[in-house]
């Protein structure tokens, strides 16, 4: 039986223990390298729902918490530990890894390093998913935050392709600025904390610290803009497109699935908790921002003719939804936010997957470059329509009750952020069927007609995501209700609640 404060130590350690095995493997076994990584990848996951199922979900103090001194003389601890929306994230993480490691069985070969390189890259960026969620010393937060960027710099510069090296520089030049910015306010955090009793970097005594109003929105500001650039929200989103389009699609389903989390997500934990005041004091901005890109991404994603970058673009709508149910302020969008947070990795993740088998089946990933794979390759056409009807929300399908709930907690305080962000699923159909009817449909284009189907790798490689994606558009529960007492939790504790309903008197009988 494994002890609580192990769970996060071990979930954490695995990945790297893998690394070690393959690297110690010679250079020419790329098979046993894949086999290894699958395996490793496939007991953290079945891990991880097992310590979710010990996971008391009426309880919304961390729980699974793990504390040792790290550097004592900076009151810097090595800290983890999860509520519900954390259990949530790295549960996405764990899950989508192993699908990634059997989707893209053969996606490494090619690449300026060895299979075995893109297996250790692979491994340790899991570690680093697993930590930048469950840490709760801020510092540690931040290197899990820094460090994740460079296996992935590495993953599209060293296995993507087209102009790949030129996206992962732009990648981690972005991500670096953004994380100056929040060094910056964690090194203020730091300062004011030793004023006032004792420096420390843990997350729940910065959050009692008294500040300034204008402190406050400059720290918040230091936070914020690097979580926005990570997310991401416009503007500062130009980076994802050119990394989605250079990078193998493994890569981008961690990329979009997972890494973009890590900025909605410290939103919730740190921009919120830390800073309250500075919350309330920019959310109409940030509220504009979500809605400008919440339509900015669909209009520029119903003009892509490259699938990838389509899918990007998606992404870029879709984190404008979720940032505006984390800055309505309320239980409901939180929680919806969170929700979507889990459901877009797998729906994004299926798309991804499915255009990547579809590219390296044609050798392009230009729409126009498709036409009656329904006829050619039934079962992969019918897994990107599904997949597609996920993307804009289709009821009955994960996404819906994640929008659903967003667009509801945000009508309660913000009706007409609300009502805008509505028009962003109309714009949906519009990117998502547009592209789907030129590509499964119509005349077989020239070179199409000799393209084979999903063989049985990939088909239970996509099974697992197809089954998460119906089974919470019908019962959303069971995530649901680790997520609620969380989301309650966070708003309360940032001094905001819950709007009253408003109940009109009748006038007259």
């Amino acid at each position: 039986m494994i002890k609580s404060s192990s769970w996060l130590t071990i979930l954490g350690i695995l990945p790297l223990l893998g690394a070690v095995l393959i690297s110690a493997l010679p250079k020419k076994s790329e098979l046993n390298a894949k086999r290894i990584a699958l395996v490793t990848t496939l007991v953290i996951a079945a891990l991880t729902v097992a310590m979710a199922t010990q996971f008391q979900r009426d309880n919304v103090d961390m729980q699974f918490v793990v504390s040792r001194s790290w550097i004592p003389s900076l009151g810097i601890n090595f800290a983890l530990g999860v509520d519900g929306i954390a259990l949530v994230l790295i549960l996405l993480s764990t899950l989508l890894a192993p699908i990634v490691v059997l989707a893209g069985w053969n996606e490494a070969t090619g690449g300026r390093w060895s299979v075995k390189t893109f297996y250790i890259l692979l491994l340790i960026l899991e570690t680093m998913m697993i930590g930048v969620f469950a840490a709760t010393d801020v510092f540690l937060f931040y290197v899990f935050f820094e460090a994740m960027l460079v296996p992935v710099y590495f993953l599209i510069g060293g296995f993507g392709t087209g102009a790949r090296s030129a996206a992962a520089v732009k990648f981690l030049l972005y991500s670096l600025f953004g994380g100056l910015l929040m060094l910056a306010s964690i090194i203020a955090l730091y300062v004011i904390s030793g004023e006032q009793g004792g420096p420390t970097f843990d997350i729940g005594a910065l959050s009692q610290l008294q500040m300034s109003s204008t402190t406050q929105n400059f720290l918040f500001l230091g936070f914020f803009i690097a979580f926005a650039i990570k997310a991401p929200l416009w503007p500062f989103h130009t980076w994802l497109p050119d990394a989605a389009d250079a990078a193998t699609p493994g890569t981008s389903v961690l990329l979009l699935g997972v890494l973009d989390k890590v900025g909605t997500f410290g939103m919730i934990r740190y921009s919120l908790a830390l800073f309250p005041e500075a919350s309330k004091t920019f959310t109409p901005v940030i509220l504009v921002l979500a809605v400008i890109s919440i339509i900015y991404g669909a209009f520029m994603a119903i003009g892509q003719t490259d699938f990838k970058r389509l899918i990007a673009y998606t992404s870029v709508s879709h984190f404008g939804f979720i940032t505006m149910g984390i800055f309505a302020m309320t239980s409901q969008g939180i929680s919806g936010a969170t929700l979507y947070m889990f459901n877009h990795g797998f729906s994004t993740g299926a798309l991804f997957l499915i255009a990547g088998w579809m590219a390296a089946r044609r050798g392009s990933s230009k729409i126009g470059d498709f036409g009656g794979l329904q006829r050619v390759t039934p079962v992969m056409a019918w897994v990107f329509f599904f997949a597609g009807m996920s993307s804009l929300a289709l009821p009955g399908l994960s996404t819906f009750v994640s929008e659903f709930l967003v667009l509801v907690g945000t009508y309660t305080r913000y009706p007409v952020a609300a009502v805008i962000g509505a028009f962003g699923i109309v714009l949906a159909a519009l990117y998502i069927l547009i592209p789907i009817q030129r590509s499964l449909h119509g005349p077989t284009t020239p070179g199409n007609e000799s393209l084979t189907d999903l063989n049985v790798r990939e088909k239970i490689a996509i099974a697992p995501v197809v089954a998460i994606i119906l089974v919470l558009g019908f019962y959303p529960s069971p995530l649901l209700n680790v997520i609620n007492p969380a989301a309650q939790h966070t708003i309360t504790k940032a001094g905001f609640s819950d709007p009253l309903p408003t109940i009109s008197a009748k006038v007259g009988k």
